[in-house]
């Protein structure tokens, strides 16, 4: 009886470890690509804040056509005319197993924003924007 109780504890921390290393391959820096063209478009870095949410901010832009002081022309709100680099993308992602949810990320291209969930496949980061039953998912790769 010991040693299946034992067993039971051993699976909870070995479940609990796994889900912590998922997040913390989560965070860092991730290289997105155009859905169209299949170039790479920007550095995204994605951070645990104090409350425990995840938020990314864009770092540079790596699209040619791109200066790195453009802004957000379509954005609503506060982030309208605001730069790209350094701005918040996704934000007030919580933990749900060995996902992030819950959150919102914003498309700087439409000014349009989500609802989000995002998993590790591999190495590669899955990005899921939800408009009611629509969805889109990208993918993103580790920055080295």
């Amino acid at each position: 009886m010991i040693h299946k109780k034992a067993f039971v504890i051993c699976l909870f921390f070995a479940y609990i470890a796994t889900s912590q290393l998922a997040y913390a391959q989560i965070a860092g820096e991730w290289k997105t690509i155009d859905d169209n063209t299949g170039k790479a478009r920007s550095i995204i870095k994605i951070y645990e804040a104090n409350n425990g949410k995840y938020y990314a901010k864009i770092q540079k832009l790596l699209d040619s056509d791109r200066n790195q002081d453009a802004v957000c022309e379509k954005c609503p709100g506060e982030k309208k005319g605001q730069k790209l680099v350094g701005m918040v993308i996704l934000r007030d992602m919580t933990k749900s197993g060995e996902t992030l949810s819950n959150g919102h990320i914003l498309d700087p291209e439409s000014g349009k924003e989500y609802t989000c969930k995002i998993w590790l496949e591999g190495k590669e980061l899955k990005v899921r924007g939800y408009w009611g039953v629509f969805y889109r998912t990208q993918t993103w790769y580790k920055n080295n």
